[in-house]
């Protein structure tokens, strides 16, 4: 039954995409083991101290049991980088490749063509920029990740950022663990919230779970995004919808950025943008790092033009150990952290393991869950 629905579905992806690739990858889905490689971060001696630490290498996503039980074949690991990696090793017969955004396994177009069995690519978490999407649809591969797992979590992160930066809160807790005290170094650029005009860039899921959450702030809230919220959500939270980004950014007091990385915002926040922003602006990006050029923002944060930068997005993950975002001022950068919470991990832990066994079964995923499908891009992402 499951090798029915799995051709059906590859001769209908053939038909409407025209491309035999599609038909090839999609015809290796036959019953049988399959070898499936997880890439995650290394808790090493942390994981002892959370029996729900499980999106780590030493969790596996609480995978383990399961898919060895079913005669699969799981390999994970945190080596993922370099022709001799541990990752490039199992690249040419590996059918499933699971990742996470906060140490991705970037899946390049040299790897999927490497890569002759490979049917499926799950991110755990949302974001799946670390794959090369053009390539992955032009080769028939399913990409796929768990949408709505961690938007809780990013939202949370980006409001608290928001605070830190405009309460000022970094020097002062500097100053504690240096014995100094210096009220005036803190408070000569602490401000509220509230009156504050923040607009975000992006109103999706956790765009709209952030506005949620700043209404209480009596804050001016502005958005820009492909598509209007809700009339009546908009309402209540009391945002009001900016079709022209390059009009909106000026009026913003902070910007706080919550837009997929594609080939259109790669880059979109340049030297001439930035340079167009209100003088003193807070930046908030938990989106992707590379949606900002990296020096004109560390350019920008020293010469005061942005008064404060937070995020946990860089390019590349991990971020080398001279990236200028780590030595630039006005910055409360942290390793990517907002959306693995260990909430957030167990949702996506359970939705990970909830599309491999519909992959097992020839089973269609969510509709939201898919990023690349029969040849085919997610909206976002086009």
């Amino acid at each position: 039954m499951a090798m029915k629905k799995v051709a059906g579905s590859a001769i209908k992806a053939l038909a409407n995409s025209g491309s035999s690739s599609v038909l090839t990858r999609q015809l290796h889905a036959s019953p049988g083991s399959k070898k499936i490689v997880g890439v995650f971060y290394k808790a090493n001696e942390y994981y002892a101290k959370n029996p729900n630490f499980v999106g780590c290498v030493e969790g596996a996503l609480g995978l383990r049991e399961w898919l060895e039980s079913q005669g699969h074949q799981y390999i994970v690991t945190d080596d993922k980088e370099g022709p001799h990696c541990e990752l490039e090793k199992h690249i040419p017969d590996l059918h499933v490749l699971i990742s996470t955004p906060f140490h991705p396994a970037y899946v390049t177009a040299e790897r999927i063509k490497k890569a002759k069995n490979l049917q499926l690519l799950l991110t755990a978490g949302i974001g799946s920029d670390h794959v090369d999407l053009k390539a992955a649809a032009e080769a028939g591969l399913t990409v796929a990740e768990v949408t709505g797992s961690n938007v809780v979590s990013v939202a949370e992160d980006e409001l608290m950022r928001i605070l830190i930066l405009v309460r000022n809160f970094l020097p002062g807790y500097h100053q504690v663990i240096t014995g100094d005290w210096n009220v005036a170094g803190i408070a000569y650029r602490a401000y509220d919230l509230e009156g504050k005009t923040v607009g975000t860039i992006g109103a999706g899921r956790i765009g709209k779970l952030l506005l949620q959450r700043l209404k209480p702030f009596n804050c001016n809230l502005l958005y820009h995004d492909r598509v209007k919220i809700d009339p009546e959500l908009e309402k209540q939270i009391g945002a009001k919808f900016e079709e022209d980004l390059d009009a909106m950014l000026p009026k913003c007091d902070i910007i706080v950025i919550n837009m997929p990385l594609t080939e259109k915002t790669r880059g979109m926040f340049d030297k001439e943008r930035i340079a167009k922003l209100k003088k003193g602006v807070l930046i908030v990006n938990n989106a992707r790092g590379a949606i900002m050029d990296t020096q004109a923002v560390a350019d920008a944060c020293s010469s005061g033009h942005i008064a404060g930068y937070s995020g946990d997005v860089w390019y590349p993950q991990p971020a080398p150990k001279d990236h200028p975002w780590r030595y630039m001022p006005n910055q409360a950068m942290t390793p990517h952290i907002s959306g693995t919470t260990i909430d957030a991990q167990l949702r996506y832990a359970a939705g990970v393991k909830d599309m491999l066994d519909r992959y097992f079964k020839g089973e269609e995923f969510p509709a939201q869950n898919y990023i690349v499908k029969a040849g085919e891009l997610a909206p976002q992402y086009r």
